[in-house]
């Protein structure tokens, strides 16, 4: 009998979230069973339907029981029949800020046989990792509204951040570029005399320093100060205008970027369309030392729900992106390899309804190729 065994706690949110969530844990039991590790999967009803019939978003004791656990599955959140805002602030927001998961991790990356919007590129192309800020700046709420409903109304919400903040982010980010290039080969975009100077991988630090003069000089200064321990990584500094059109034009000039919250967010929804869409993009909200919770980044698509039409591949990955995180990387390693299976060789699109096979389907694919 195996040692390794894991507490998963199990969110499938709203909408087609419950069918893609059944999908991922599918994968996730049989690669346990093929990898010799154990899990115990609880589930918790806490989304719009909970919240419609109690009139609360979650439990007074939600985070003291989800400290039990060593990662979350999240399905998605959002009800058509709730205002937005109360569910996404509510859950997410809240368990993000309380379980300190200070990173969103998010891989762009383009499948085999996947379509991407960016005429001529392919895997090779397309294949970096955005470490977002997830815990500061503008989405803490720091603010309000004065003489609401007057014509004078005055509204404000504060980009704020300490230093702490900023450097345990950063410092995240480069050791993330060590990690990737762990095995020694150096990033494809390096330059000749680059790997001359022994640099393995490549940071970017996206920003505006030239608007956000407050903000992004701790983050700059940060950033270039804490590279002086990391001499193999390449530094590079873009503004987040110009991040957005070289993730277009030249997406292989990526290796890792490093942002803020508000800018991460914004630069990982480009990214996902760039890999062929939210059916296939996957993304972790991180404590490294603490409770982790993992999510497709696409919402709960209501107008699919209970058709098996939806493509579980985002949150199948996510679900490889937890196995990772608790120490399984052989199994996650698995299911990343079986989903590139499915994506080269049978599903005919990502989009919902298009794929060819229904969502149990392509659960089931990726499970029996593991």
């Amino acid at each position: 009998m195996s040692e390794r065994k894991y507490r998963i706690a199990v969110l499938p949110g709203d909408g087609t979230g419950p069918e893609v969530t059944a999908e991922a844990v599918k994968v996730m039991k049989t690669a346990a069973e093929k990898f010799k590790f154990q899990m115990e999967m609880k589930d918790f009803d806490w989304g719009g339907d909970r919240y419609l019939a109690t009139g609360n978003v979650l439990p007074d004791d939600a985070v003291h029981q989800l400290r039990k656990f060593d990662a979350i599955l999240l399905g998605a959140i959002g009800h058509p029949k709730v205002k937005p805002g109360i569910l996404e602030k509510g859950i997410l927001l809240k368990l993000r800020f309380d379980l300190d998961q200070y990173i969103n991790l998010r891989p762009v990356k383009l499948y085999p046989g996947v379509e991407t919007p960016l005429a001529g590129k392919t895997p090779e192309d397309i294949d970096y990792v955005v470490v977002r800020e997830n815990t500061g700046g503008l989405y803490t709420g720091v603010g309000g509204i004065s003489m609401k409903g007057t014509p004078h109304e005055v509204a404000i919400q504060s980009m704020v951040y300490n230093r702490h903040q900023v450097e345990r982010c950063l410092r995240y980010a480069f050791d993330l570029v060590c990690r990737r290039h762990s095995s020694g080969k150096p990033w494809k975009g390096l330059k000749e005399k680059d790997v001359k100077e022994g640099k393995i991988g490549q940071l970017t630090l996206c920003g505006k320093t030239n608007v956000l003069t407050f903000v992004f000089d701790l983050w700059e200064r940060a950033f270039y100060e804490i590279a002086r321990e990391y001499p193999q990584v390449k530094t590079d500094y873009c503004h987040v205008d110009a991040t957005c059109m070289w993730m277009v034009k030249n997406p292989d000039w990526f290796d890792v970027i490093v942002t803020e919250n508000m800018f991460g967010d914004i630069i990982t929804d480009l990214g996902a369309i760039t890999q062929g869409g939210m059916g296939i993009a996957a993304g972790g909200n991180i404590n490294p030392k603490g409770i982790s919770m993992f999510e497709p980044i696409g919402g709960s698509a209501p107008k699919y729900t209970g058709l098996g039409v939806i493509n579980p591949l985002a949150a199948i990955c996510s679900g490889a992106m937890l196995l990772d995180f608790i120490g399984e990387s052989e199994a996650a390693d698995s299911i990343e390899k079986s989903v590139e299976l499915a994506t080269s060789t049978k599903l005919k699109s990502m989009a919902a309804g298009k794929m060819g096979y229904s969502t149990s389907e392509v659960g089931t694919m990726v499970a029996e190729n593991i």
